[in-house]
């Protein structure tokens, strides 16, 4: 423990891709500026602190993954404080804060955050600070900042009680309570745009603002509305309390020497990945459908690879080929992305625990970082455009680009970067001084993180095949991105099969498939409980429109092949609600016919959104519409015979609405009210009888 004791506190993090990390970072660099030093770690490095003997207040960054699961770093913390024979006084010395991170789309909001939190409270720890619930769906930072600046007030009077229980003197004391002061009391709605951000690399007390005055700022007077490059008034003519400069760390070197990059499962630390073939695509939309749905079929026999339906992998993907020619032009490395580099911690730097990023390889190419390494896409945090500042020749680019890293353009931030899903790229278009260096993009961008797909087959059914069904995802472009493209993994497949697929792609069977030699690397990620009943007598209910069907395609493979293998086994019955917007262009799969033909499903109920109807009255045009037309045998299987319930696909304009159209049936036929009917399904969800795989 270096810090000194006096005025230390110790600081865990719990980070799946880098965001509670980072925040943690900044909660440590502004530390030194309010008198205070943080003792920073990771909370899987669980022996380099210990909250059994710890006497200091201790601070705690979580974030949420999957569908409301800890962390990967925090799930060894989490089975050991989850322990049953811990007394409930465990933790009756420990005074923490907790800042919780995750994103309201998905249904156990935070849940990381709140298992711990809940469980250190049951062990006896005291909260010295509110608990903060940051929602990545409106913005972190809408908590976050705030969370960060009553933090100081409230960790010296956690500090000061501690010292006066000790018997210190109050000499000690009072030095602590000279550093500046900052808002304690916690209102994280109407009050975040009140609150007022000093900032940290400031030297003394100075506040690093910048007039409108200091710069020969030229608008045209028609730019009377914001955009991207442009602000108006108040913006526009307010002194800047902007984020501290974070100090580099990281050294790049290039290398005369040749060699060969390394293999992608280096990157991975998740598991054992596998390169596999693809040996079918099959284009399952017509040319003239509004998605591209294509199904891909990989051959994993001879490999390790195990899945059951209803599991996920993931798909280790590259950066699109044009944007890291692009970025290379822009950083004038053009012809250097073949020349290898060495990236090493830079000497003397101030970030505390530096060191050099485990996604980035000490020693490969430049292209292979910025290819396979680095997620060039991801929408840029304020940090990496207050080091984008420093790197900006002409001085109105410089202001703005301050502006939208600052708490005065909070919300221009959020509207044109955030919202509008604006990338490095884009930034780099739309400020041409801004010339960043290689080191930076290492720092600040976060890594390329492998896409997971849910599996649409049976190994039961397919030995040795693994298929998935995806939609090539597609942003168009809009004013703060003038460039539309593809999805990052998706587009990368759609070009790799291309030229595999049949020519004529307007049959929705399986007629445009086509063998080929292509491989892609993955690795599996095992849903924990997304899986068929263990009793297969046991009825369940899928709800899956658009390519929210994918697994249930491997359940009914499953399940047909389970029906022929056991002919004596009694199996329960099955529903299948399916939706599309139109009949004829996007129903992926005609061949569900066959599996309700052969009685692998009992009940199949089909909907089409956009197809218009002549009779008198319209049919249903919504997964969730059709539902309530079934009402009284949906809330048969579900309560009388105990049945499961699973929907796949989108959570925001789907899967709240099937939930909403549950509770109304529950309320319905048990002719109870609403709040009775929500308690009904809670409990079928804490059962693992009502099972999601949403996507946001």
């Amino acid at each position: 423990m270096c810090c000194d004791s006096k005025r230390r506190f110790l600081l865990l993090y719990a980070t799946q891709k880098g965001q509670a990390k980072a925040i943690a970072e900044e909660i440590w660099q502004q530390a030194g500026t309010h008198g205070l030093e943080a003792d920073m770690h990771c909370i899987s490095e669980m022996d380099k602190y210990n909250l059994e003997t710890e006497k200091d207040p201790v601070v705690i960054v979580i974030s949420t993954t999957g569908t409301g699961d800890p962390p990967d770093t925090a799930r060894k913390f989490v089975k050991k404080i989850q322990d049953k024979t811990l007394p409930p006084d465990h933790f009756a010395h420990l005074q923490y804060g907790l800042l919780g991170l995750g994103d309201s789309e998905y249904m156990f909001f935070c849940n990381g955050g709140r298992t711990v939190d809940r469980r250190l409270q049951e062990l006896g720890a005291q909260h010295f600070y509110d608990t903060g619930l940051a929602d990545d769906c409106v913005g972190l930072e809408l908590v976050v900042d705030p969370w960060i600046d009553g933090l100081w007030l409230a960790l010296k009077e956690a500090l000061q009680l501690q010292k006066e229980k000790e018997g210190m003197n109050n000499a000690v004391s009072s030095s602590l309570s000279t550093a500046p002061h900052a808002v304690h009391e916690l209102n994280l709605s109407s009050e975040v745009q009140n609150l007022r951000l000093e900032d940290e690399g400031a030297r003394g007390s100075d506040i690093l603002s910048q007039k409108l005055d200091d710069i020969n700022l030229v608008a045209s007077a028609r730019d009377t509305e914001p955009s991207l490059v442009h602000s108006v008034p108040p913006v526009s003519q307010s002194a800047l309390n902007v984020p501290a400069l974070p100090p580099e760390y990281i050294e790049v070197e290039f290398q005369d020497t040749q060699g060969e990059n390394p293999h992608l499962s280096s990157l991975i630390s998740e598991g054992t990945t596998f390169e596999v073939p693809v040996t079918k695509a099959v284009q399952l939309t017509r040319e003239d459908a509004i998605k591209t749905a294509l199904l891909l079929e990989l051959d994993i026999a001879g490999t390790a690879f195990e899945y059951q339906p209803g599991d996920a992998f993931c798909v280790i993907c590259p950066n699109s080929v044009n944007e890291v020619g692009e970025l290379l032009h822009i950083l004038g490395l053009s012809e250097k992305g073949d020349d290898f580099v060495c990236v090493k911690v830079k000497q003397g730097t101030k970030k505390k625990g530096a060191s050099r990023p485990q996604h980035i390889p000490e020693r490969s190419t430049l292209k292979f970082i910025l290819t396979w390494c680095l997620e060039i896409r991801a929408i840029p945090k304020k940090a990496f455009l207050r080091a984008l500042v420093e790197c900006t020749g002409d001085a109105g680019e410089k202001r703005r680009l301050q502006e939208l890293c600052s708490r005065q353009g909070a919300s221009d931030y959020t509207r044109f970067v955030r919202d509008s899903n604006v990338c490095l790229l884009d930034l780099l278009r739309a400020f041409p001084s801004c010339k960043p260096s290689l080191n930076l993009l290492i720092e600040h961008l976060p890594k390329l993180q492998a896409r997971s797909y849910s599996v649409s087959s049976s190994n039961l059914y397919q030995p040795g095949r693994l298929c998935f069904v995806f939609n090539v995802v597609e942003f168009p472009a809009s004013p703060s991105r003038p460039v539309s493209r593809k999805g990052v993994c998706t587009g990368w497949l759609a070009e790799l099969v291309a030229p595999l697929l049949h020519p004529s792609k307007n049959t929705l069977d399986t007629k445009g498939e086509s063998s080929s030699t292509e491989k892609i690397s993955i690795f599996p990620r095992p849903n924990n409980a997304f899986h068929l009943p263990a009793d297969p007598s046991v009825p369940f209910i899928m709800v899956g429109p658009g390519t929210g069907i994918s697994p249930f395609m491997g359940f009914l493979q499953h399940r047909q092949k389970l029906r022929e293998q056991h002919a004596d086994w009694e199996f329960g019955e099955t529903w299948l609600f399916f939706g599309c917007r139109h009949q004829d262009r996007d129903y992926l799969f005609k061949q569900l016919r066959c599996f309700l033909e052969n009685g692998t499903l009992t009940h199949l109920k089909v909907c089409f959104s956009r197809d218009t109807s002549a009779s008198e009255v319209a049919p249903p045009k919504y997964v969730q519409d059709v539902l309530k037309l079934s009402a009284k045998e949906v809330a048969r299987v579900l309560l009388k015979e105990r049945g499961y319930f699973y929907i796949c696909g989108d959570k925001k304009h789907m899967a709240d609405d099937v939930s909403d159209a549950v509770v109304d049936i529950l309320s319905m036929e048990m002719e109870a009210d609403k709040l009775e009917a929500m308690k009904i399904l809670a409990m079928l969800r804490e059962a693992k009888r009502y099972l999601q795989d949403v996507w946001s």
